[in-house]
Parts: C-alpha cells; sequence; structure tokens
C-alpha cells in the first residue's frame, strides 16, 4: 500500500460521505443542527480515521484508528435507523445507505483481520 488513496475501503467510505450530504440535504431545516450534523460528522469520520491510521507508523496503531473508523459507521447506522423511524428522507433511500454501510462495515473488518495477522 502507498497511500490510504490506495485502500478500497477509503474510496467506498468516500463515496458514502457524498451519499449521505446527499440524503441529509433533503431534512427539514430544523434538523441542521441535530441529526443532519451528526450523519454528517459520522460519514466523514470514516474516511478521515481511515486516512489518519494509514499514515500511522505502525500497525498496531493504524487497527486502533480502524477501530474508531468502525466505531463511526456503526454510529451512522443508528442515526440512518432513526432517520428511517422519523420519515426524515424515503425508506428504500434509507436502506440503500444502511446497505453501503453494511458493506463498508465489512471492509473494514476484513482489513483489521488482514493487519492483525
Amino acid at each position: 500500500m502507498n497511500t490510504h488513496k490506495d485502500l478500497e475501503v477509503w474510496k467506498k467510505a468516500i463515496d458514502f460521505s457524498e451519499m449521505i450530504y446527499s440524503i441529509t440535504k433533503t431534512y427539514p431545516n430544523d434538523e441542521k443542527f441535530g441529526l443532519v450534523s451528526q450523519m454528517r460528522r459520522a460519514v466523514v469520520s470514516i474516511s478521515a480515521n481511515i486516512a489518519e491510521g494509514a499514515a500511522r507508523k505502525t500497525r498496531k496503531e493504524f487497527v486502533q484508528f480502524l477501530y474508531i473508523a468502525r466505531g463511526s459507521a456503526s454510529e451512522l447506522d443508528t442515526l440512518l435507523k432513526k432517520s428511517d423511524r422519523t420519515n426524515m428522507a424515503k425508506s428504500s433511500v434509507l436502506e440503500s445507505a444502511r446497505m453501503q454501510n453494511r458493506i463498508i462495515l465489512k471492509m473494514l473488518t476484513s482489513l483489521t483481520r488482514n493487519l492483525n495477522y
């Protein structure tokens, strides 16, 4: 690996952040500083932690940042579910986002396992 930009999971996380930004543009204005802000911070945190971890000196440090990225992805899953239950966006759109999130979680798990061995 040359940089974080070579990691497929980082690329997917970047694409996913664009998806979440697009979805949250449709949320009501009164959620701007609530759900919208929280979802955007969580999704940005995924790719940012992958990048920061990849730049660290040791595998152990990289793995720690991957765990943080997984935590952000898990947080986002909860926020997507909350969005669905409160009818913030179409259920089909939110389910598509949750599927993308699950793919990223699986990729993070796989990368973490590979780095631990």
